[in-house]
């Protein structure tokens, strides 16, 4: 299950750049173009909240 192309064009990273987000079909996430977080999707809906996202690799506080 993915996320609707058109959904896609409105979402944007819960941080405050509010910077787009890029799909990975693949690993069903969304990873912020600004800051890097990586979101999950589950179940076809994004799970836009920053305290479940993941860091970017390498960053500090990256638990996953």
């Amino acid at each position: 299950m993915s996320v609707d192309p058109a959904l896609l064009l409105i979402l944007r990273c819960p941080d405050e750049h509010h910077a787009e987000l890029t799909l990975d079909a693949d690993e069903q996430t969304l990873t912020c173009t600004e800051c890097g977080r990586v979101y999950e999707i589950r179940d076809g809906i994004p799970v836009l909240l920053l305290d479940e996202a993941r860091n970017p690799a390498g960053a500090e506080g990256d638990q996953r």
